[in-house]
């Protein structure tokens, strides 16, 4: 590596007088930033000749950047899925349940049997889940079971735990709303990574082209 290294953008001003204004400043500074060294010889054009780092040197940074930019791209397309999941949630299982037999066998129960139809708008029954596999266990039993039925809803009528919300499907909402917060976090922080990245790899590639001069 060349002697005289410049390792900020204070010390390059100091060594060379160049159009602070100038694109090609914003790069060095983020450059700078990241930890980059720079070697350079005056010339008589505003800006430098370019000794370090080479071409070479900045193709191997630029290349590891946009590796990382591309990983955090595939998680941000991930969690972009995961919210989009979590916020259709309800939606989706409102058209899936027509497709479930357990569905229709709550339906043609709640037509025949007043006290059946009564313990589950007791409970909030969520139905509508009915094929989702963490809740048609439980959905099942209320239905066949009726003991586990009377269970239920003596629980959810004393139980502190209901005691704003009667209610076995505040769960699921419960649920979907922490997804929706923990994908939205994550999204926000993947944004601000990648938007980093992308100003970093400009940066980069403005370097090489002055090495390239």
């Amino acid at each position: 590596m060349p002697k005289n290294i410049l390792s900020s953008f204070r010390a390059f001003s100091e060594s060379f007088e160049v159009p602070e204004a100038d694109p090609r400043a914003d790069a060095l500074k983020i450059y700078f930033n990241r930890g980059g060294v720079i070697s350079a010889v005056k010339t008589s054009k505003p800006w430098p000749k370019l000794i370090y780092p080479t071409p070479l040197r900045m193709d191997a940074q630029i290349k590891e950047l946009e590796a990382l930019r591309s990983h955090y791209g595939k998680k941000e397309k991930e969690w972009k899925e995961k919210l989009h999941g979590a916020k259709t949630y309800h939606q989706r299982h409102q058209v899936m349940k027509f497709s479930e037999p357990l569905y229709w066998q709550h339906t043609a129960k709640s037509l025949t049997d007043k006290e059946y139809k009564s313990d589950a708008q007791k409970v909030g029954l969520p139905v509508h889940l009915s094929a989702d596999p963490k809740w048609k266990p439980m959905i099942n039993m209320f239905v066949n079971d009726v003991e586990y039925r009377k269970n239920l809803v003596e629980t959810v009528q004393t139980s502190i735990v209901y005691k704003k919300d009667k209610k076995v499907a505040k769960y699921a909402d419960v649920l979907q709303a922490l997804r929706s917060e923990i994908s939205e976090s994550k999204l926000a922080d993947l944004k601000k990574k990648i938007t980093q990245l992308d100003g970093e790899i400009n940066a980069l590639k403005s370097i090489k082209k002055w090495a390239q001069e």
